[in-house]
């Protein structure tokens, strides 16, 4: 049996995509040593832009929100005027019309039922006293926002994103995601006088040819990205990690790699961290890529869609977020699809273009050009009632092991792009020279 060359390398980052990239270049810029490995062909993970025909598509929508100072510089001085950016213009569908976002502060234009139910639903339970500890998302949303949000948008859109019921989640991951709006921003809203965007996204800065552009700078300034380096094996305990080819002793492990996967490299850890690992659950996304011949028939971003006949959650404007991503006069659309399995309809695609052109989204099914299914395994990290537990006990048995993970689905957590280049960072300074 032929043996595999051995190599040694003070720091080993397993996956480049914005987290790992962005230990990559940290930890350069402060003098260290590494090697990066990506296992797929290209940098970026799901921050990728794919060309097809003359369209680029996202894997959906990938926008920077850049809060931190640091963080801003650093994509500015990458991208330079390759950066566009843009305000938010995000509605909701439902009731057969499109109202602003976030749906809590903007029942203006929905029939005057729904509305009045959703507003003194809130009210109610702004006036009712403390429930106490709100252990699963479906409470905590009653408790903040009432029944008739909860019914209309926050639990049927939710439900359709994580594809679990709201009660089997916490609300651990939703208090920057989920805007939880004043008592008058609801009136406001109710009657039309809202001239804000609430929520954490309410502007962002995008690359002109797609979100691929920033990993692609930052690989350029990171260093050499050794690509199609699929780890097979990590023995924690030698410190060392198998590929087909080479067996890489180190002294420092960064993995980027998703938790579960991550899991399933270890060489024998211990039965209890074995069944935290198993415990770790995650929803995938299916959704398609359509390319229009004409421009999107709606001057919007992205709109989210609660109600249950229609079978996607979620539509976004590529087209919208730049217009290099299409041929001229063309429009682009990402359909997130709340029906995850890989066997779903086969009538799938042209109930949804119907559905588009029902929405206003597209004028008439002839101006699509070609539809393209897509499908990632890892989209949403489920926040179940095993989640903190679980996460806490593999955290430990790693960071006694050498092991730092990182990025949003090394730490398995809900998080934006932008933590995931912070996540790189720490991870860098965690590592010191």
């Amino acid at each position: 049996m032929a043996v595999s060359p051995q190599s040694s390398t003070p720091t080993l980052i397993l996956g480049a995509g914005l987290a790992g990239l962005s230990t990559a270049l940290h930890l350069r810029q402060a003098g260290g040593e590494a090697r990066l490995l990506e296992q797929a062909s290209f940098v970026g993970g799901h921050a990728t832009t794919i060309e097809d025909s003359g369209y680029r598509f996202d894997r959906t929508g990938h926008l920077l929100h850049l809060r931190d100072p640091d963080m801003r510089a650093l994509v500015t001085g990458l991208l330079g005027d390759r950066l566009l950016t843009v305000e938010r213009r995000s509605r909701v569908y439902s009731h057969g019309v499109y109202t602003r976002y976030p749906f809590q502060a903007n029942t203006f234009g929905l029939p005057p039922a729904v509305a009045h139910e959703c507003v003194m639903g809130f009210l109610r339970a702004r006036e009712a006293a403390p429930a106490g500890a709100t252990d699963d998302f479906a409470s905590w949303c009653r408790a903040r926002f009432g029944d008739g949000f909860c019914r209309h948008f926050l639990l049927p859109y939710n439900e359709k994103l994580w594809g679990v019921p709201a009660s089997e989640i916490t609300a651990a991951w939703c208090r920057r995601f989920v805007p939880v709006p004043s008592v008058d921003d609801v009136i406001a809203g109710a009657v039309g006088l809202n001239d804000r965007e609430l929520g954490y996204n309410a502007s962002f800065v995008y690359p002109r040819g797609g979100i691929g552009e920033l990993p692609a700078a930052l690989a350029r300034a990171a260093g050499p990205v050794e690509l199609g380096r699929r780890p097979q094996a990590i023995d924690w305990r030698r410190r060392r990690v198998t590929l087909a080819d080479e067996t890489i002793a180190y002294e420092r492990l960064v993995s980027t790699v998703p938790l579960r996967a991550l899991g399933a490299l270890l060489v024998d850890p211990p039965d209890e961290v074995a069944r935290a690992f198993g415990q770790l659950r995650c929803a995938g996304l299916r959704y398609l890529d359509v390319a229009l011949r004409a421009p999107v028939g709606r001057d919007l971003h992205w709109v989210y869609v609660p109600e249950a006949r229609y079978p996607f959650y979620r539509v976004g404007c590529y087209s919208h977020f730049s217009p290099d991503l299409t041929p001229a006069g063309g429009g682009s659309l990402y359909v997130e699809l709340a029906d995850r399995r890989p066997d779903a309809s086969p009538d799938a695609v042209p109930r949804v273009i119907a559905l588009l052109v029902e929405m206003g989204l597209i004028g008439h099914p002839d101006e699509v050009a070609f539809v393209r299914e897509r499908h990632l395994p890892y989209a949403y990290v489920l926040f179940d009632h095993a989640h903190a537990a679980a996460v806490a006990c593999i955290e430990a048995f790693l960071g006694a092991c050498g092991i730092e993970s990182t990025g949003r689905y090394g730490r398995w957590t809900y998080s934006s792009m932008e933590d995931a280049l912070l996540d790189g960072r720490a991870a860098a300074r965690s590592l010191g020279t």
